[in-house]
């Protein structure tokens, strides 16, 4: 699985940076390691937001699932315009 990365800038005080330092030299990990590691631990149990879709948008997604046979491979189309 390929997952997109985004890099993180917080402020943090004198002492709690010092605190999490000394957490992280305790259980031998980088400070960076430690925060990903209370952030997970923070987020695993939520639920990722699910929504309804509109009636339009179910309704326009059978149709195009109903035209999938007519769908055209575009891939040697996208390989001549990265050539190009």
């Amino acid at each position: 699985m390929n997952t997109a990365q985004i890099q993180l800038k917080i402020s943090l005080s004198q002492q709690l940076s010092d605190l999490l330092a000394s957490k992280a030299a305790r259980v031998g990990v980088p400070v960076t390691q430690l925060v990903k590691y209370l952030i997970i631990k923070e987020v695993e149990d939520l639920e990722y937001p699910t929504f309804q879709m509109s009636q339009n948008t179910e309704k326009r997604t059978q149709e195009a699932m109903q035209q999938m046979d007519k769908a055209v491979d575009a891939s040697d189309f996208f390989k001549k315009l990265n050539e190009s």
